[in-house]
């Protein structure tokens, strides 16, 4: 039974560890083997479980927001969801690390990207705004804001509404919101209000979502509802993947190869003391930080395409 208790718990316990979060950092960037770890106080903790999903149980329009991807770069970051404590690391596609082409006019991830921890997509099952099952990841979110956020940064960001797109054949939301010191953030409540601010940016950042993966020989991804969606249906979706998140730490569902490992709820069976983190996952015990690898010269380039979305290319 999930007592009153272990909730407050969650909830308040990592957020008391805010001002002594840290990485550690290992391996050299755009490879396979680079590595970082979240770390509280010193030990290693979970970026995806032990982050807590609000900073303030009081006010659930705020949520934490961890940044996999800083504005204008192309590496496809993201928390590695099999290794203990869910480190973030480069994702590959045929064995290489991947990147994201810059599409005109945007280059590379236009926006602060990252992921809602706490929240689980789960594939278990298929969801009722998409009739689609979840991608198994955390929610994906998207800060608008102007800082450039750097990798493995905790922040924290105000829901503003988000869409739902359809990645072949799995639901993949994107929470659209606005970091809380953003100058902007103290005019903008929903995403309506951002035209006035911001003209075109939602229907730029809207078009990016649809065609980002074009240049690379995907199609287009369908937004389901072809909208954003507000901020009252987006703060309910929220809630319920945090549910989900918590069917997933407390062992009752299919984990789908997830390693949900936790410094932050005892007496779950995916509870680990932090102290002990680092010998038992045989995590590095400190930073050891190479230069990154050059990325492919593919990546320097602009990709065009035509107004139905199609690749230009020259013949």
């Amino acid at each position: 039974m999930w007592s009153a208790h272990s909730l407050t718990q969650l909830a308040l316990l990592p957020t008391a560890a805010f001002a002594a979060y840290s990485l550690r950092e290992v391996g050299a960037r755009n490879t396979l083997d680079w590595r970082i770890w979240l770390e509280s106080n010193g030990k290693p903790v979970s970026f995806w479980h032990d982050v807590p999903l609000f900073p303030d149980e009081e006010n659930h329009r705020v949520v934490n927001m961890v940044v996999e991807i800083p504005r204008w770069t192309d590496a496809k970051i993201e928390l590695k969801r099999s290794e203990p404590l869910n480190p973030i690391f480069h994702d590959d596609k045929k064995k290489m690390p991947r990147f994201v082409e810059s599409v005109w006019p945007h280059k590379s991830y236009p926006f602060l990207y990252g992921s809602l921890p706490q929240t689980w997509e789960s594939p278990n099952f298929n969801h009722d705004f998409t009739n689609e099952p979840g991608d198994n990841d955390p929610m994906d979110v998207f800060d608008i804001g102007g800082d450039p956020g750097y990798v493995g940064q905790v922040k924290q960001v105000k829901i503003l509404g988000g869409l739902a797109l359809n990645d072949g054949g799995e639901t993949d939301w994107k929470v659209l919101s606005i970091d809380v010191h953003d100058p902007l953030s103290a005019f903008v409540n929903s995403f309506e209000d951002i035209e006035k601010y911001r003209p075109g940016l939602l229907k730029a950042y809207y078009d990016w979502f649809t065609y980002y993966k074009v240049a690379r020989g995907d199609g287009v991804l369908p937004i389901v509802g072809d909208a954003y969606q507000d901020v009252a249906f987006m703060q309910g979706t929220i809630e319920e993947s945090h549910g989900f998140w918590h069917e997933l730490v407390r062992g009752e569902v299919d984990s789908n190869e997830i390693n949900y490992n936790q410094t932050s709820i005892k007496g779950l069976d995916s509870y680990i003391s932090k102290r002990g983190t680092t010998a038992a996952f045989d995590i590095p015990r400190k930073s050891y930080i190479l230069p990154p690898l050059p990325k492919p010269e593919q990546y320097d380039q602009w990709y065009y395409l035509d107004k139905d979305f199609n690749l230009i290319q020259l013949e």
